[in-house]
């Protein structure tokens, strides 16, 4: 499909391309591929810059990126599929499917040396405020956070299963009373663990099974296997003086096979047509190719506002994505449900999220349009290219 036929301007995607060159002009990032899609048809993928500088490496459009918290959309799609069974309702306590989650306790303060002051919940955490980030929990990776101490005593990431995930997690208390906050949380991976449970599968084989294979995902996996090894992109680091750096990856190891503990939150790897293919089923209401993976009223949930107004008025963060009036969360990902109030230049119901090494996406129902980005960066400073893509992309419309 030409960008004409699809209602996009030519010139405008060359802006959009432009503004991604501009970063890899200035050294701020090695290289990126992206692709936009409108009405079902790919209108554009493009590869610039390059995979690393020394020794040479170009990107391809084949190239495997490590896509983070990317992972949580899938997640939350997995979710939904199992909620389209029966499985699960928002209403129901966490415990109902993770029983050793039932006896959690709310930190109030903390007393002398750190300890905790814990009290009882006003209720027990919902599966609805699981998979918005309102439950209660934590990361446990903010130094300046009082409750990064309890979670590096317990090490949940240390995992060697998603059980002895949930064991580690019903150790820890929660850092707020369920409902009355937004903080971004392994509330995704404990999800992980519930797909397990539920579907009697690993979660990597439920994912492979129920989403990758039905959708043509052929490079999408918590694992590269030694012959796409060489497609793997390098990982750079960018931090004071140094600048786009390959490093191996410090948040967990790059696996080449299935982990004994695949988490909902972060691990998945991927290429750009993948998902994109991932993100077209988010625009075709569950269905691919005349077959239903997920039931349009799942997906509406998945990719509706969950939170109050009265709560999105505190304003919360988590790295680019500013929650905010108009700009909600869904499930496991971030949707603008009244883009002029929020004063984003997408349509209602733009779902999306992005990935810590500066990968994004988003899905637009309202423009029938798709962007992915992938690039590979661990940087608090890295750019905001969702924001600048999304802003050149609405100026690119021809028929908005």
């Amino acid at each position: 499909m030409t960008p004409e036929d699809a209602g996009l301007s030519p010139a405008g995607l060359d802006r959009v391309d432009a503004a991604v060159q501009r970063q890899i002009d200035d050294g701020v990032i090695a290289g990126a591929v992206t692709l936009v899609a409108r009405h079902g048809e790919v209108v554009r993928t493009t590869v610039l810059g390059r995979d690393r500088r020394f020794p040479r490496k170009p990107l391809r459009t084949d190239t495997i990126f490590r896509i983070f918290s990317m992972t949580k959309p899938v997640t939350g799609l997995a979710m939904s599929i199992l909620a389209d069974r029966g499985l699960w309702k928002p209403a129901d306590a966490i415990a109902e499917h993770l029983p050793e989650l039932q006896d959690l306790r709310v930190v109030t303060g903390f007393a002398d040396r750190g300890r905790p002051v814990l009290a009882d919940p006003v209720h027990p955490p919902t599966m609805l405020e699981l998979l918005t980030h309102t439950a209660g929990f934590a990361y446990g990776w903010d130094k300046a956070d009082p409750m990064t101490r309890l979670y590096r005593a317990e090490r949940p990431f240390r995992a060697t299963s998603l059980d002895d995930f949930v064991a580690r997690v019903s150790r820890l208390p929660l850092a707020y009373q369920p409902g009355t906050s937004w903080r971004y949380s392994l509330s995704m991976d404990l999800q992980g663990a519930i797909i397990e449970r539920l579907s009697g599968q690993s979660l990597p084989d439920f994912f492979r099974e129920h989403i990758f294979e039905p959708l043509g995902m052929t490079d999408t996996a918590f694992h590269t296997p030694p012959e796409k090894r060489r497609r793997r992109a390098a990982l750079h680091f960018t931090g004071g003086p140094v600048r786009l750096l390959p490093i191996r990856n410090p948040l967990y190891r790059d696996s080449a096979t299935p982990p004994a503990a695949a988490m909902g939150g972060m691990g998945l790897v991927s290429t750009i047509g993948d998902y994109a293919k991932f993100a077209q089923l988010l625009l075709n209401r569950g269905e691919w190719h005349g077959r239903r993976i997920v039931s349009e009223e799942a997906l509406a949930a998945q990719m509706s506002n969950q939170l109050p107004e009265s709560l999105l008025e505190r304003g919360f963060h988590a790295g680019h994505m500013d929650l905010r009036p108009g700009f909600g969360y869904g499930y496991d990902g971030a949707v603008f449900h009244d883009p002029a109030l929020a004063g984003a230049p997408v349509g209602r119901g733009t779902y999306q999220w992005d990935g810590a090494a500066g990968t994004w996406f988003w899905v637009d129902p309202e423009h029938d349009l798709l962007y992915v980005g992938m690039i590979q960066l661990l940087s608090y400073a890295a750019p905001p290219l969702q924001k600048i893509t999304q802003a050149l992309i609405a100026e690119a419309l021809l028929d908005r």
